[in-house]
C-alpha cells in the first residue's frame, strides 16, 4: 500500500513539474511524501534517526569537535599568514591558488570533507581571498580524510590496510590533477558578493569563546545532514520497488548485488556505499575502482554539507558537482594504475594474506606523505620548464 501510494505521488510530481517547472513545488511535494512515509513507517524512521545520531556522536563528533576548535584558534590567531609563509610556496603555486589558501588545503588533506570547503569560505568571509579564488579552492580542497580512508575503509571494511594507503594516494593525486586541469576562474565572469571582513579577537578568552561557538555550530550542521541522509538511505534500502529493481538488474546482467547496491547508495552517502561494496564477492581491484570513485565524488550527503557553507556566497555548485564526478573518474583510473604496478600489487596481496607489523604500516604512511609533498613540486617545476 505504501509503495502504491509513493508511485502515485511520484507521477503527480512529474506531471506538476512538467506543467509548472517549479523546483520549489517538486521539493515541497517530495518532502510531503517523506512526511507521510515517516507517519506510516515510524519504527524504521526512528531506528534510522537513532543510527544516524549514534554514527555522529560516537564516530564523528569525538574526533571532529576538538579539531575544529584548534583550527578556529589558528585562524583567529592569524595562523593563515603563518601557514602561508611555511607551506604556501610549496603547496599553492602548482595548484594556481594564492599562498593564503595553504591552510584549507592542509585541513582538507588531514581531515577531509567538508572542512576544506568550510575554511575556504571562512577565508573569503575574512577578506583573505577573493571570490574567484574561493570558487576554485572549494574544488581543490575537497577530499576524504586519511583516517576514514585508511582506518574505516582499508582496515575495517576491506581488512587490508595497504588498500587504504592505495586509495589515499589516488585520492590525493586526483585532487592535484583537478587543481592543474581546472581553469583559472579569474578569467570567467561570476557574480561577486562583497565579503564580510571580521577582525580577529586578540584576547585569548575571546578567541576560545569564538572558536568553541563556531565549532559547535559546525558540528550541529554536520550532525543534521548525517541524520537526515541516514533516514533517506534506510527508506531507499527498505523500499520494495528499489530491492525488486535491483534484484532484476543483477539477475539479468549477472552482477553482484552488494556491488551495485553499494555504488547506487554510495552516490547518496559514501560510507554505507563503501561498506556494501566491501561485502561484495568481486575481485579486489573492482572494489578499489568503485570505492575510489565514491571517495573522490563524496556523495550527495557531503555535497549538501559543502553547500551549507557555500550557498550564502553564491558559489557555483553545479560546476562543483561536475568537477567531483570528473575527479571520481580520475581517482578510479589512478587507483587501478597503481594497483597494476607489480611491486604494489605484490604488497597489496601480501597484506591480504598476512598480518603485517605496525612498522610496515608506518613506513607506508611515511612514503605516502613524502610522495604527497614532493609530487606538487615536481609537477610545478615541469610545467614551469615547459612554459619557458
Amino acid at each position: 500500500m505504501t509503495l502504491l501510494f509513493c508511485i502515485i505521488f511520484l507521477c503527480i510530481i512529474s506531471l506538476l513539474f512538467i506543467i509548472f517547472k517549479s523546483k520549489n513545488l517538486i521539493i515541497s511535494i517530495i518532502s510531503s511524501i517523506l512526511i507521510v512515509y515517516i507517519i506510516l513507517n515510524p519504527k524504521l524512521c526512528i531506528e534510522s534517526t537513532i543510527s544516524g545520531s549514534n554514527l555522529f556522536f560516537y564516530k564523528v563528533f569525538p574526533s571532529l569537535f576538538p579539531f575544529l576548535i584548534l583550527i578556529n584558534i589558528i585562524i583567529n590567531c592569524d595562523g593563515v599568514y603563518i601557514y602561508s609563509k611555511l607551506l604556501g610556496r610549496v603547496l599553492c603555486p602548482p595548484l594556481r591558488v594564492t599562498e593564503k589558501c595553504s591552510l584549507p588545503l592542509v585541513v582538507s588533506a588531514l581531515c577531509g570533507y567538508p572542512l576544506g570547503a568550510k575554511y575556504s569560505c571562512d577565508l573569503y568571509e575574512r577578506g583573505d581571498i577573493d571570490y574567484p579564488t574561493c570558487q576554485r579552492l572549494i574544488n581543490i580542497a575537497s577530499n576524504a580524510g586519511p583516517l576514514f580512508i585508511i582506518g574505516s575503509v582499508g582496515t575495517s571494511m576491506l581488512q587490508n590496510p595497504y588498500a587504504g594507503y592505495l586509495l589515499l594516494i589516488s585520492n590525493y593525486i586526483s585532487c592535484i590533477i583537478i587543481g592543474l586541469l581546472t581553469p583559472n576562474f579569474n578569467d570567467l565572469k561570476y557574480r561577486y558578493t562583497k565579503p564580510k571582513i571580521n577582525t580577529s579577537p586578540k584576547n585569548i578568552g575571546e578567541v576560545l569563546k569564538t572558536s568553541v561557538d563556531n565549532s559547535i555550530k559546525t558540528c550541529l550542521n554536520i550532525a543534521g545532514f548525517i541524520i537526515l541522509f541516514s533516514v533517506l538511505l534506510n527508506i531507499i534500502k527498505n523500499n520494495t520497488m528499489f530491492q525488486t529493481s535491483l534484484n532484476n538488474i543483477c539477475n539479468i546482467f549477472s552482477l553482484d548485488k552488494n556491488l551495485i547496491e553499494g555504488f547506487i547508495l554510495g552516490l547518496i552517502e559514501m560510507t554505507n556505499g563503501c561498506y556494501l561494496i566491501s561485502l561484495s564477492s568481486v575481485n579486489l581491484y573492482v572494489k578499489l575502482f568503485t570505492i575510489s570513485f565514491l571517495l573522490c565524488f563524496s556523495g550527495f550527503s557531503v555535497t549538501s554539507q559543502v553547500y551549507s557553507f557555500t550557498y550564502k556566497h553564491n558559489l557555483n555548485m553545479k560546476r562543483y558537482i561536475k568537477i567531483k564526478i570528473f575527479q571520481g573518474i580520475i581517482g578510479s583510473i589512478i587507483c587501478i594504475l597503481l594497483y597494476k604496478i607489480p611491486m604494489l600489487n605484490v604488497s597489496l596481496n601480501a597484506f591480504s594474506r598476512f598480518n603485517k607489523t605496525s612498522h610496515i604500516q608506518s613506513n607506508l604512511l611515511f612514503l605516502s606523505l613524502v610522495i604527497i609533498l614532493i609530487l606538487p613540486i615536481i609537477l610545478y617545476k615541469t610545467i614551469t620548464k615547459r612554459k619557458l
